[in-house]
């Protein structure tokens, strides 16, 4: 079989495979060079023995009549030993009497079965030289269990020896052949039974390096049979990816590689323990990208990996495959990462240290925007002041500039030892955003090819969830968020979790610590991949017609728009200004919840909300929603409060809308349908401290939103209600509650443990029925 020949790089053949990718168990794939397999022995199966107790008996060759008397089989003496099978002999473990000396396998001539007249034994015989060796087992299971653990270590004792010391290949090869097919007829049922021939070759192949390509694919193709349940080992690993650089275009690839590789990401379960296995997937998927149809073929192997179902029914896939691709951009930037001995670490950047080439005091370093388009006021005063001084290393760009405002700001946080945040790391300038990176070409058709694969993989439902939590935090090296195409590419990946109605998608943009951003501040306007003047930003909280999702679920808290007024309110008020819906209720929500204090900024977010027809009207009625507030609010009405049981969010909402309820300290919906969308009337109650909610269907955004409002709430009834751990975490901050009924919610210990440690003033606390109890 010619596996080398030019005919393989013909269109034909690449249009062929395509239509054999579509296999999901990849049944299709190198179904002719396995069929091997198949030769798998039927009947009773047995797990090698490595050592075990056995009776042994030595018969040497009779020489003398005497001899004969003394070795006779009513004379025979039978030692019990403890004997272990190494690798290159049989010993025991108490080198005494007949076992005083280990037995080499290649001392041993034979081994077979005895069956003995008028008393049968379950006896074994090694010929030696010179004798016999006897055997004898407790039954017959365990003696033929000895008896093909025997044969199996010294023909693999046998097989290392000749493959060691290669003379013509063509030999070697029809012994591999043999190796193998020994394996798969074995009947023992051992996982070193496929990797000992596997291993065999493996050092075959690292202590040969003259092999020709047809050799290499001979090989290839006669071990394809033990890799359908066999990971390759580490040094087969390195083989395979060199034949994947080397011969992208092999038939070999397809048909032998595509199964190894899909057994690869369905089963592994920790590329750090055997990192050539990542990087042979790695090289494959290359090697795919290097076919004629190129990313199309990509395309199909990661649909057959998923399967045609909505559900992939392999877990391991996707956090094997993300683990291939963050690996493979990585490597993209490898030579940057490596330079950074020569350049500023984050924390100098953020510190404001020197180069080493360059120790003038007070010199605060920023990354050098690739863009000209500098802002005039800023370009002005750095060229009346000081000349730049531009230091290079490896393709980074870093400007040394003499500022003294910049000093001032930079040297603030010199004394800080904390790890520097990454995104501010790349925005010490607002105005340089972006390092100058240039890829070599194969970098940058790597990065290409991995870049599309994370946007496949976001573009299936049941993966997106768990995509988004693995790119949480974010995973990729400073240089690779410093340059502009990755980021620019990566935009689609962002698109589609801020598009994903589900909160354990969309929350995964947030950072997952204070101190830490994430993908939301890296893409928001001012950010180092905001390149679309706040749109992505824009839909990040926008989803389907003003239904804001990451507000309604994530956002909407005091803290949120707290974080936007004091880092993000110009470019929000650029974007309300043009007109954008998301960006005008922002704007209202600050105004709203008092979240500015400075007189003239909320004049000036007045004018930008009347400057467009969406934020005047918006603006308009949250004078209204105002009036009603104050209504609401203003003292007067009932103390105390009782909805009737079946009563709705929309009863409750045009209860409250009805007159003044200033005075209400004590609600109760026990027993009726109100939902979390209640918790936006009951934070206007500002008398409020009790609050019954037994069972109702009151959650954990509601929860949320109560402990950022109603903080003197005294009293809180959440018996029967659907509430989690996720919010009644949130409780801690309500210092004033003095009693809690958490009976029957699903609270766990450790929740309830730490509530008890935040709470001071908490006396009364019901957890029955609950993990907690």
């Amino acid at each position: 079989m010619d596996r080398g020949g030019g005919e393989r790089r013909q269109p034909e053949e690449s249009r062929a495979l395509l239509g054999e990718m579509s296999a999901p168990d990849g049944n299709k794939m190198g179904a002719a060079p396995c069929r091997r397999a198949l030769l798998h022995c039927h009947g009773m199966r047995y797990k090698l023995l490595q050592e075990g107790d056995i009776q042994v008996c030595v018969i040497r060759h009779p020489r003398t009549f005497l001899s004969k008397i003394l070795t006779s089989k009513f004379l025979r003496r039978w030692e019990p030993h403890h004997l272990a099978l190494a690798d290159n002999s049989v010993a025991s473990a108490t080198p005494t009497g007949y076992m005083e000396n280990s037995i080499s396998y290649s001392a041993i001539e034979d081994v077979q079965l005895l069956s003995w007249e008028n008393a049968p034994k379950y006896c074994l015989q090694l010929t030696i030289p010179g004798g016999t060796v006897l055997l004898q087992a407790a039954n017959s299971y365990l003696r033929d269990q000895w008896f093909h653990s025997l044969q199996w270590k010294k023909k693999i004792y046998k097989y290392k020896k000749v493959l060691s010391n290669p003379s013509r290949w063509e030999v070697v090869l029809k012994e591999i052949r043999t190796l193998v097919d020994m394996a798969l007829t074995s009947p023992l049922q051992d996982d070193s039974i496929h990797q000992a021939p596997l291993e065999i070759v493996s050092k075959l192949l690292s202590e040969n390096n003259n092999l020709t390509t047809q050799d290499h694919e001979s090989i290839i193709v006669a071990i394809a049979p033990l890799l359908e349940n066999n990971h390759p080992p580490p040094d087969l690993c390195e083989f395979f990816c060199k034949h994947c650089r080397e011969r992208p275009r092999s038939m070999v690839v397809i048909e032998v590689f595509t199964p190894v590789v899909q057994r690869i990401l369905k089963h592994n379960m920790d590329f750090g323990k055997c990192p050539r296995l990542r990087l042979f997937t790695q090289e494959y998927i290359l090697a795919l990208n290097e076919l004629n149809a190129g990313m199309e073929v990509v395309k199909k192997f990661i649909h057959s990996m998923h399967g045609p179902t909505g559900q992939c029914p392999h877990p391991r896939v996707l956090p094997n495959l993300v683990a291939v691709c963050l690996a493979a951009i990585y490597s993209c930037y490898e030579e940057f990462i490596n330079s950074r001995d020569n350049s500023p670490s984050l924390k100098e950047i953020r510190n404001g240290c020197q180069q080493q080439c360059d120790r003038k005091p007070n010199l605060p370093l920023r990354l050098l925007h690739t863009s000209p388009d500098l802002v005039s006021q800023e370009a002005t005063l750095t060229e009346s002041r000081l000349k730049p001084v531009i230091v290079t290393a490896s393709d980074i760009h870093v400007e040394v500039e003499r500022n003294n405002t910049a000093n001032q700001k930079m040297t603030a946080n010199v004394g800080n030892d904390s790890e520097p945040n990454l995104i501010d790391c790349l925005m010490v300038s607002p105005t340089c955003s972006t390092m100058s990176i240039e890829l070599s070409a194969q970098a940058d058709r790597i990065l290409g090819c991995y870049v599309e694969i994370l946007k496949m993989l976001s573009d299936y439902d049941d993966w997106r969830p768990a995509l988004a939590s693995l790119l949480q935090p974010i995973p990729f090296p400073k240089e690779a968020l410093a340059h502009e195409k990755f980021t620019k590419e990566l935009k689609y990946v962002i698109q589609r979790f801020a598009e994903d109605p589900r909160q354990e998608v969309h929350s995964c943009l947030l950072s997952v610590r204070a101190g830490k951003d994430g993908w939301f501040q890296l893409y928001s306007p001012g950010g180092v991949a905001c390149d679309d003047d706040g749109e992505l930003f824009a839909s990040m909280v926008r989803v389907c017609n003003n239904v804001h999702i990451l507000m309604g679920s994530c956002y909407k808290t005091k803290k949120f728009l707290l974080s936007l007024a004091e880092n993000k309110l110009g470019p929000c008020m650029l974007l309300a200004l043009r007109g954008n819906q998301t960006m005008v209720e922002i704007l209202c929500l600050m105004l709203e919840y008092n979240i500015i204090d400075n007189n003239d900024t909320q004049l000036q977010i007045i004018s930008t909300l009347e400057s467009t027809d969406v934020g005047k009207r918006m603006y308009e009625q949250l004078c209204d929603r105002q009036r009603e507030l104050k209504e609401l609010q203003r003292k007067g009405g009932p103390t105390r409060l009782t909805l009737p049981s079946k009563s709705t969010d929309a009863d409750l909402a045009r209860l409250l809308s009805s007159g003044s309820f200033g005075n209400l300290e004590n609600l109760s919906l026990a027993f009726t349908n109100v939902t979390s969308a209640c918790a936006e009337h009951l934070i206007k109650l500002p008398s409020l401290k009790q609050l019954n909610l037994w069972s109702t269907q009151f959650g954990d955004a509601g929860l949320r939103l109560l402990s950022e409002h109603l903080t003197m709430l005294q009293v809180l009834n959440l018996c029967e209600t659907p509430v989690t751990d996720a919010g009644l975490l949130a409780l801690s901050s309500m210092k004033s509650l003095c009693s809690l009924n958490m009976n029957s919610t699903k609270l766990s210990a450790d929740t309830y443990e730490d509530l008890k440690a935040k709470l001071p003033n908490l006396k009364e606390v019901d957890v029955r029925y609950t993990e907690a109890w």
